[in-house]
């Protein structure tokens, strides 16, 4: 039976380079969703995001699988959003600073009625960055369309002091549940060569 046609509902760069990470062939085509929820459960948060999300494409494209995802940033039983404003990711940004907050990154697979759902989270510390550092961040454009007002991977702000669980999950794509998820599609994928040390694949000792 030939493999479906993919499609991942989501306009972010950085979920489209992880998702190719895996060696699938895949259409882009974001979702325009209501991301309103009165939930502070982070993980049903992203996770019925993510599931609108597939959703919404899946009713234009019914015959292929379609691949959502939404991440949230919680802090304290609050969870934080994209900044609307720079006055709003400045707040985000010195509220984060220095402590420890969660990150849950919810994925959802659908195709037709059949539909998967899960989620990765991962605990983050934050540095003791300065003012005068946010204020770069801010002027760059960084924090605008990021959970969080912040980017784990950004070389140049670097927020992160450490991190615990998927690394890939902070960016916005947790790749370990994505391949169990499409798994249980009959959908196999390569073991993916990121930077995570949970999605990464093990290397073999030198003999």
């Amino acid at each position: 039976m030939p493999s479906p046609h993919i499609v991942l509902a989501s306009a972010s760069p950085r979920r489209r380079e992880l998702l190719a990470a895996l060696g699938l062939a895949f259409e882009v085509r974001p979702s325009e969703v209501d991301e309103g929820i009165e939930d502070a459960d982070p993980v049903r948060v992203a996770e019925t995001l993510a599931l609108r999300k597939a959703r919404a494409v899946t009713e234009q494209a019914p015959d292929a699988l379609v691949i959502g995802s939404d991440t949230v940033v919680a802090l304290d039983g609050v969870l934080l959003g994209k900044p609307a404003s720079a006055e709003e990711a400045r707040v985000t940004l010195r509220t984060l600073r220095g402590r420890r907050h969660e990150v849950v990154t919810g994925v959802a697979v659908a195709l037709g009625a059949r539909e998967a759902v899960g989620h990765g989270r991962t605990a983050v510390l934050m540095r003791d960055y300065g003012d005068e550092e946010i204020e770069a961040f801010i002027a760059s454009g960084g924090p605008f369309d990021k959970a969080g007002a912040y980017a784990i991977q950004d070389a140049a702000f670097a927020p992160v002091a450490a991190f615990e669980g998927c690394h890939c999950n902070v960016v916005g794509l947790p790749l370990g549940e994505l391949r169990r998820l499409l798994a249980t599609f009959g959908i196999e994928t390569e073991a993916p060569s990121v930077d995570c040390p949970v999605c990464a694949p093990e290397t073999e000792p030198a003999p």
